[in-house]
This record gives structure tokens, sequence and C-alpha cells, in this order.
């Protein structure tokens, strides 16, 4: 079972909606490129094929998701615990360093946001998870261990 925040499960279910109602367009764009004739040699007609099976592929697996994940309840968790959804100040205990971590299920890819995300089923997720304030976690990364010390929940 995964769990996602609120806020993921909209983006979720907003994406399921959209990727829904472009199915229409996906199925013209086959029925125009069919139109144009041989089909053996008709890229735009393959092209819209492949875009259709993709779709339907990522559709199947939002519907998934959306079905097996579990939406973490905020008024479980203690205060000072770590949880999906939590945004985490740590201090890399080898040199200093201080960065913001936020624990999500699913990474939206966007670095230009003020703290890096991690996801709950990566190593430094599965460190933080259920991790308290004042904690050192001990984080096993490709290039090593590292440490890093919880400092707040922001």
């Amino acid at each position: 079972m995964e769990f996602i925040t609120a806020e993921e499960k909209k983006q979720l279910e907003d994406k399921l909606k959209q990727m829904i109602s472009d199915r229409p367009v996906i199925a013209q764009r086959i029925a125009e490129a069919r139109a144009h004739g041989d089909l053996k040699e008709n890229a735009e007609y393959h092209a819209a094929r492949e875009d259709q099976g993709m779709a339907e592929a990522e559709i199947r697996r939002l519907e998934e998701r959306l079905k097996t994940a579990k939406v973490a309840d905020d008024v479980e968790i203690p205060d000072d615990m770590v949880f999906l959804g939590a945004t985490v100040k740590l201090r890399d205990t080898d040199n200093d360093d201080e960065d913001l971590y936020k624990l999500v299920g699913e990474a939206t890819g966007n670095f230009s946001l003020d703290y890096i995300e991690v996801t709950a089923s990566s190593p430094m997720g599965e460190a933080l998870m259920k991790a308290r304030v004042g904690e050192t976690v001990k984080v096993d990364l490709p290039r090593g261990i590292k440490r890093f010390e919880i400092l707040e929940i922001v």
C-alpha cells in the first residue's frame, strides 16, 4: 500500500480526468490518419496509435494507484514526527549543510521549489518516515552512508 497526501490525490485525480477527456482527441487523430489511406506506411496513424497505447497505459496506472493508495491523515500524526507531506529541515552531519526536504508519494519533477522532494519509497524517504525532530537518521545512498539530523518540521 502506498501513502499519498490529499494534495497528491487531487493532482492524480485531475491528471486522470484530463487524460480521459483527451481520449476523443486521440481517436480523432487516428481517424484522420486512417483516412489518408495505406496504413502500412502511414506514420501519422502509427504515431497516433502509439500515443493512444501510452495514454491508456497511463490511465490504467493512475486508476490503479488511486484505487490502492491511502491518503495520509494529518490528524493521527504527532507534531514532531516526520510523515508523508511533511517538510523538514535537515542538517548533514558531515558538513553541517542545512536543507529543506519534503516527503512525498510521487515527485513532481519541479526543481524550482524551495525544498527537495523525497519520495517515501526512496532510501532517504524510508529513513525519514516516522523519525522525530532531534533524531539523526542514517541514509544508505549509492555513494555511501550519510547521516542527517532532523532540526525541525516546517
